[in-house]
């Protein structure tokens, strides 16, 4: 019997390697895998009919000596060795159909803040885990998307021809909690015009209910040239920020990946960008990378922006350095209580925010070393913010289909600048559980004129211009207990002062937070 099977295997090889050539080695393997795993489960369901049948019947009582077992001739034991057979056969459960692939994270928890908002149904991370000016009573409940944001997508990684791949990516932020889009600027809009003690939680983002809020671009891949890819798609700093965060860029333990600012080189809006251009190359060691957003017209704000990013690896170092320009930067914010809207505005879009404009200026350095179970990574990033060369209007459309309602292109009559250093350990206590640890420390300068600057410098929380510092330290423990499901526990303290706590109900807040992620 064994021969049998053998022998049918080696048919079965044989005519699969017959057309191997049309398909790419991922696409080979995966089907003769499939393939094989049909072939074995069918065989096992033969075997296991003819043993009950086997076994249904009386037992014979031998007429002579019971001859010597020859091996093969057991069907006990062939069964038992197709079936230990089978259980050693590799299984593909990736979602993966010609190359292309479905994939996602949903990640839900519960929280507690001493100084928080209510939840949002819309804002991405729903609830300030880091310090914020509406951050006040206490809240307990729901804490989604703490460790990680939730998404769906489909990607695909096609070849075209020889050494030339075909890719794309769309994908969408999403909110478990409500079954709502990501929203960021549908957040602020909720809080137009309320007292700020009366306001739920709110946040700028670069995810603003579009159909694809996160990605949605396409392009081509060689391992020798690199990849050109084109559509809306993240900022070079954004990755940064994504690969070099200790927290891994988590909304309730990092400071960096709850506040936009520093993967967006400025400004959250600009963490994504829309028709943008983006290449990268690796060459042994080395890698670099550019990336353009052009500027939008007919009436839209969306300005140019450019950026480059030169890395490198060395026994367990890794190394980046990005520099980021872009122009007519905005940071939006709901309505003040009382604004009254010219009557020329009649076309609110999906809402009207008030924006702050600025050309953004940054340069990032970021550092990892990794020895056995242990990763060091830290960051620096240099911001400095001056009035736009290219003045917005009130009405002029912006990310996500909103209007700006109210527009300040003059507040940095003197140019702002903005410092944001960080570090900290990841620690693999076992293959399945990691400790991490961070601080984050921002700073901005002085940037407020007049009479309250003493000595050319002013640190009172009165002036949101004044010198001001925001620190945050957070610890976390992550349990991967299966294949694809982690629990986590985590806690951030985080604290504001002077010219940042400008207009601030509270100025510190703790966010214990325990969790549940699925990924495919």
């Amino acid at each position: 019997m064994k021969r049998t099977i053998l022998f049918a295997a080696t048919v079965f090889t044989v005519a699969t390697t017959a057309h191997a050539g049309e398909l790419s080695d991922i696409q080979e393997q995966s089907k003769l895998l499939r393939e094989q795993n049909q072939a074995l489960t069918k065989r096992i369901a033969d075997l296991e009919r003819r043993q009950r049948k086997l076994e249904a019947q009386p037992a014979k009582q031998p007429a002579v000596a019971a001859r010597p077992a020859i091996p093969g001739d057991s069907m006990a034991a062939d069964y038992a060795a197709y079936k230990a057979e089978y259980k050693k056969a590799p299984v593909n459960d990736s979602l993966t159909w010609n190359g292309i692939t479905l994939y996602g994270l949903v990640d839900m928890g519960v929280t507690y803040q001493n100084h928080g908002a209510p939840l949002s149904s819309t804002a991405g991370l729903g609830l300030n885990y880091l310090i914020s000016k509406n951050s006040n009573g206490s809240y307990f409940g729901v804490g989604g998307n703490a460790l990680s944001s939730s998404f769906v997508g489909l990607k695909g990684n096609v070849e075209l021809t020889e050494g030339l791949n075909g890719v794309f990516n769309l994908q969408t932020g999403f909110n478990p909690w409500s079954a709502k889009l990501s929203d960021g600027l549908g957040s602020i809009v909720q809080n137009n015009g309320l007292a700020i003690g009366q306001q739920n939680t709110f946040a700028d983002s670069a995810k603003d209910g579009q159909a694809f809020n996160v990605a949605a671009y396409a392009g081509l891949s060689s391992p020798v040239y690199g990849t050109l890819t084109y559509g809306r798609q993240s900022a070079l700093t954004s990755d940064g920020v994504a690969n070099y965060d200790p927290m891994g860029n988590s909304g309730a333990f990092s400071l960096i990946g709850f506040q936009g600012a520093t993967g967006g080189g400025g400004a959250t809006e600009n963490r994504i960008f829309d028709n943008s251009f983006k290449y990268a190359v690796n060459v042994g060691p080395f890698r670099a990378a550019a990336e353009a957003q052009l500027r939008a017209g007919f009436g839209g704000a969306t300005g140019n922006a450019f950026q480059g990013q030169i890395g490198a690896d060395y026994a367990g170092l890794s190394v980046d350095a990005i520099f980021s320009h872009v122009e007519d930067a905005i940071t939006s914010a709901p309505l003040p209580v009382g604004t009254l809207l010219p009557a020329t505005l009649i076309n609110p879009g999906n809402g009207f925010v008030a924006g702050t404009v600025s050309d953004n200026t940054s340069v990032m350095l970021l550092a990892k070393y990794a020895i056995g179970p242990v990763k060091i990574l830290g960051g620096y990033e240099h911001m400095q913010f001056a009035n736009p060369k290219n003045a917005l209007l009130a009405g002029n459309s912006i990310v996500g289909g909103y209007t700006l309602g109210t527009v300040n292109n003059t507040n940095f009559t003197t140019d702002k600048t903005l410092q944001v250093f960080w570090g900290g350990v990841k620690y693999a206590v076992r293959p399945d559980v990691d400790l991490s640890v961070a601080y984050y420390h921002e700073m901005q300068n002085s940037f407020q004129s007049g009479a309250v600057n003493v000595g050319g410098v002013c640190t009172t929380s009165a002036f949101a211009q004044c010198s001001g510092q925001l620190d945050a330290v957070s610890f976390v423990v992550d349990y991967r207990f299966a294949k694809r499901f982690d629990a986590y526990a985590g806690i951030m303290w985080s604290q504001v002062s002077n010219g940042l706590s400008n207009g601030f109900l509270q100025r510190s807040s703790i966010d214990p937070t325990v969790g549940l992620r699925f990924q495919f």
